[in-house]
């Protein structure tokens, strides 16, 4: 009753912020994401009947079970199967750990398919989609493959993700500036709770369905410029909500802001390059596969930039025969 599985992070280029459910992570809009191929979350876990008490090891570090999201999940899981076995989780992340780079989007996402996995059940990617869900929002978009949409439903059963285009649909790469691997002063949950205080946040949630519906039209073309133009002008308008709300959110570096106008600079030489920023200081750098290398070489001169990761767009969450333990 041993499984591992191997899950991406993603990077939500149509971004939700703010629950309608906060108990089942009901989003308060859809949101659009691609997973990447160097942000991964490998989790082994052990259902034993000679286990007396759940144990979570991540990155080398024990965690205190008592104050433990991942026992919390372990304990939907188990209601599920009407298990009531103890298990031993270990969790290695390959990325900075709750710096803005979705780590609980590729935790939970492996969490759950090697949990479901290991105490016998057999899910649809819909039901594990659901179920990571109810773990970290984002987690469900990492169970699909590709270019994900998370569906904005009312209720448990209607709000979960699908694939819109598999991880070879496109040649684009995610290119992330590193400017500072140090834990974020706010966790994205707290961050959250506070998004209806902004004045702009209606307005936003109102104009969402024509955005995710222009969106949809740029990436079933291909057309990266307005592509580009909306995942860029929606990381801008995501963090205006943050700046208004109250209390205000500010999760941008010096480095941040750097890079940022970097971008902007290379655009008008000619480098076609759009940014996106999730709920932390590192930058997403979307450009096409063919201008990688030159991204790449012009990012790493950047003086507040201490690493680059390169990403291509990934397969979701899946099994693995190499145990951690």
């Amino acid at each position: 009753m041993k499984t591992t599985a191997i899950a991406p992070s993603n990077i939500a280029f149509i971004k939700y912020w703010g629950k309608k459910d906060a108990v089942l992570k009901l989003p308060e809009n859809g949101s659009i994401s691609m997973n990447l191929s160097n942000l991964l979350t490998t989790t082994t876990v052990e259902f034993s009947e000679t286990y007396t008490a759940d144990s979570v090891e991540l990155n080398g570090v024990r965690e205190d079970v008592v104050e433990s999201r991942a026992v919390e999940h372990l304990n939907r899981i188990r209601s599920v199967a009407h298990s009531s076995l103890k298990a031993k989780i270990v969790t290695n992340n390959n990325f900075p750990t709750s710096t803005g780079l979705s780590s609980s989007a590729s935790g939970f996402a492996a969490l759950t398919l090697a949990a479901a996995t290991a105490i016998g059940l057999r899910l649809s990617e819909k039901e594990l989609s659901i179920l990571a869900r109810q773990g970290s929002g984002s987690a469900c978009r990492s169970i699909p493959s590709g270019f994900v949409e998370w569906i904005n439903g009312d209720s448990s059963e209607t709000s979960y993700a699908v694939s819109l285009a598999g991880a070879d649909y496109w040649d684009i790469a995610d290119v992330i500036a590193i400017v500072n691997e140090g834990k974020k002063d706010v966790s994205t949950t707290k961050g959250m709770s506070g998004a209806a205080s902004s004045p702009f946040f209606n307005l936003r949630l109102q104009h969402m369905p024509d955005k995710i519906a222009c969106f949809k039209k740029a990436l079933t073309s291909k057309d990266f410029t307005v592509f580009g133009e909306i995942i860029e002008s929606e990381a801008l308008e995501l963090h205006a909500i943050m700046l208004t709300s109250h209390p205000s959110l500010i999760y941008w570096l010096p480095g941040t802001i750097q890079v940022m106008r970097a971008v902007k600079k290379w655009r008008d030489e000619g480098l076609e390059v759009y940014f996106t920023v999730n709920t932390g200081q590192d930058i997403h750098l979307i450009a096409q596969t063919k201008d990688v290398e030159k991204l790449s070489i012009k990012v790493r001169e950047i003086e507040l930039v201490r690493d680059i990761i390169v990403n291509k767009p990934s397969e979701g969450a899946r099994l693995s025969n190499e145990h951690l333990f």
